[in-house]
């Protein structure tokens, strides 16, 4: 059995940029530890999985430990998989998720993913977090991540969080983010407890990124970059109840996975 592979960067326009994602086109479901399997065995912080066609596939996302409900970054690296390799006459794909349909159309090279957004409640700061962080935020709130609010971006760039301290809280990521000097607001994101210590770029953290920063200043567009080492670049807009996140990608590598021993 041969399984198509390609690794893409994603919200980046550079080779070596913005997060790497592998997809791996299917023509069936395999089994969940098989794919489990194949994305410990590619050590990225996520791998899409894809099964469908004629502009509708089923989409699945896995980092090295986990599955998990919802992923920008790998969306995104599928979307460009269907327009460049797959169906390059569409103009627009769905993706049916575990979490929701997500669509992702495209104009030239950028492509934008429209995906629910998400709505943080206020909460105290727990001790865990302000010690992995080695300070405390300056506001606090949790959904699927926690969010932490910092005045400026040289608090976030120059952050060295504890990953051992990270992993013990109760909510599988933090997010963290202030006012950006070039772009309207930074962030990073570290997930120690799902097997990624820091996400180069993460297109979900932007459905509560936006939101936020559209509550705190008015606005509903915003460009936004992720400071990790690998940076990366997005352009989101709140859209009533959704979120759109632009970006663009490339692509660094293609092959084929071989699973004789899985047939």
């Amino acid at each position: 059995m041969r399984i198509p592979i390609y690794q893409i960067d994603a919200f980046t326009d550079r080779l070596f940029g913005g997060n790497p994602a592998a997809v791996c086109v299917l023509d069936r479901w395999l089994e969940d530890s098989v794919l489990q399997s194949i994305a410990a065995e590619n050590n990225l912080s996520e791998t899409a999985f894809l099964v469908g066609g004629s502009g509708r596939y089923g989409l699945r996302w896995f980092t090295p430990k986990v599955e998990v409900n919802l992923c920008g970054h790998a969306t995104l690296a599928s979307a460009y998989v269907v327009f460049r390799e797959i169906e390059p006459a569409l103009r627009k794909v769905i993706f049916d998720s575990r979490s929701c349909e997500l669509p992702v159309s495209r104009e030239d090279e950028l492509m934008t993913l429209d995906f629910p957004a998400s709505h943080g409640q206020i909460c105290d700061c727990p001790d865990l977090l302000s010690e992995g962080l080695g300070r405390k935020p300056l506001e606090v709130r949790r959904d699927a991540m926690y969010l932490c609010v910092f005045a400026d971006e040289a608090d976030i760039r120059s952050m060295q969080p504890d990953f051992s301290v990270l992993a013990e809280l109760d909510l599988m990521g933090v997010i963290v983010t202030a006012p950006g000097r070039s772009v309207d607001f930074v962030s990073r994101m570290f997930a120690p407890k799902v097997g990624i210590p820091e996400d180069p770029v993460t297109g979900s953290a932007h459905c509560l990124l936006t939101t936020y920063w559209a509550a705190r200043t008015g606005k509903t567009r915003f460009t936004a970059r992720q400071l990790s080492s690998r940076s990366g670049e997005l352009e989101c807009e709140l859209r009533g109840e959704r979120v759109l996140i632009s970006g663009r990608a490339v692509k660094y590598l293609q092959g084929e996975i071989l699973l004789q021993s899985f047939t």
